[in-house]
């Protein structure tokens, strides 16, 4: 078994800081931190530079290629919060080293003509048709792609796990931040149904929630995790007590854009701009302008709130398709700007790190990754400098390892 050793390296172990240590890859996994290095390894000297475990985007909607322009950016794992892949498409990309590694909601739960569809039909995607992935154990069920009732949450839920879904995604949107208020919502019985389903089936039920209205009724119905943060007011004590024990991933990008601004200094970084298509720089550049009137100042605030009060923050971009109105945001890159946004916030690096390594994995159950372990999978990102200092430093890539298999180019 071939091995690669990285020499007089700083490690942010997923939690930690080791200095000048010997990191050793054996095939796919880790086979030891801190230790010497076997005959005939390949070495990398890693003076000068800090390695990290691969970094985890905990919001996304995603496709082959947007797999493969994470990993570009040190991504090695992306979680989709909406989205349909069959079985032999997952065990695919869980074998190619060439992309992202991939978890899935499947689809998410939402009423007829709820959330996301005002921006679906903007697509023109055709409508998913039953498959036999979908039959849910019987080729006479119909594909639920959304519900009503309690009873049709239970069933709509019951598909998605027989689909092989590994959590369950829970619209709470009245439209209000995508200019498209009045959208059709679940009920809080419904919501509720399809939480206690989830958890029946040990799944993570995770809400999209962007008011604090909708945070709210999601704790109420005993939610798991927050995809996203509300940004239509700050954070008071009632609101920091009812999510207390829940993850939250704010997306503080998606908020920027919704709220109008432009990352544009981020996007001129070259850095950034060498690695994105032309299309996805031209998409970073823009801003999505439909929650203008709101105070992007006080979203960080409220993402610091949580923060201080020991709530877990993971970072997560909701990037999706280069598309006008999904504007400001791009698969991999954005993960780096999340977590400049999260120092702005007022996190330290190592704080905000954490949010894309370590914590996710614990929050998720991703057992095998998200920190720098023997045994683990061998998921990797080498930078030049320190990010635990200065955290812009995530984007001075040197090298990316997806389960030990070196990607040949992490340039454009």
């Amino acid at each position: 078994m071939s091995s690669t050793a990285i020499t007089n390296v700083r490690v942010f172990d997923g939690e930690n800081i080791h200095l000048a240590t010997t990191v050793v890859i054996s095939g796919t996994t880790i086979s030891s931190v801190g230790g010497i290095v076997p005959d005939a390894a390949t070495v990398v000297d890693g003076k000068g530079c800090t390695l990290l475990p691969g970094l985890i985007d905990s919001h996304v909607h995603t496709g082959i290629p947007q797999l493969e322009l994470a990993l570009r950016f040190g991504v090695t794992t992306e979680l989709e919060m909406m989205g349909h892949w069959t079985a032999a498409q997952r065990s695919e990309i869980s074998e190619r080293d060439d992309l992202a590694d991939l978890r899935t909601a499947s689809y998410g739960l939402t009423p007829p003509d709820g959330h996301p569809n005002q921006l679906t039909k903007k697509l023109n995607l055709p409508q998913p048709q039953p498959q036999p992935d979908h039959s849910c154990g019987s080729d006479h069920e119909p594909l639920l792609m959304n519900a009503r009732t309690p009873d049709e949450a239970i069933a709509f839920v019951r598909q998605r796990v027989n689909e092989g879904a590994d959590y369950v995604k829970i619209m709470i949107e009245e439209g209000s931040v995508f200019q498209s208020p009045g959208l059709p919502m679940l009920s809080q019985e419904t919501i509720s149904a399809a939480v206690q389903e989830a958890h029946r089936h040990n799944k993570l039920a995770i809400a999209h929630a962007m008011t604090y209205d909708a945070a709210e009724t999601a704790a109420g119905a005993g939610i798991d995790g927050l995809a996203h943060l509300f940004i239509d007011r700050g954070a008071d004590a009632r609101i920091v007590e009812k999510l207390a024990g829940m993850f939250v991933t704010p997306c503080l990008c998606l908020n920027a854009s919704l709220l109008g601004n432009k990352p544009t200094e981020f996007a001129a970084d070259p850095r950034v701009s060498a690695k994105l298509p032309s299309a996805w720089l031209t998409h970073l550049q823009g801003s999505m302008d439909t929650f203008t009137d709101a105070d992007f100042d006080v979203v960080l605030k409220t993402v610091a709130d949580l923060h201080k009060a020991g709530i877990d923050i993971l970072v997560g971009t909701d990037s999706s398709f280069p598309v006008p109105h999904l504007a400001g945001i791009a698969h991999g890159a954005s993960v780096h700007h999340e977590l400049q946004l999260l120092v702005r916030a007022g996190f330290t690096p190592t704080e905000a790190l954490r949010a894309a390594t370590s914590m996710p994995a614990r929050c998720f159950g991703l057992t095998d990754r998200g920190r720098i372990q023997e045994g683990l999978r061998a998921d990797l990102l080498l930078v030049q400098g320190d990010p635990t200092s200065d955290i812009r430093s995530t984007l001075s890539i040197r090298s990316i390892w997806r389960r030990g298999t070196l990607l040949s180019s992490p340039s454009r």
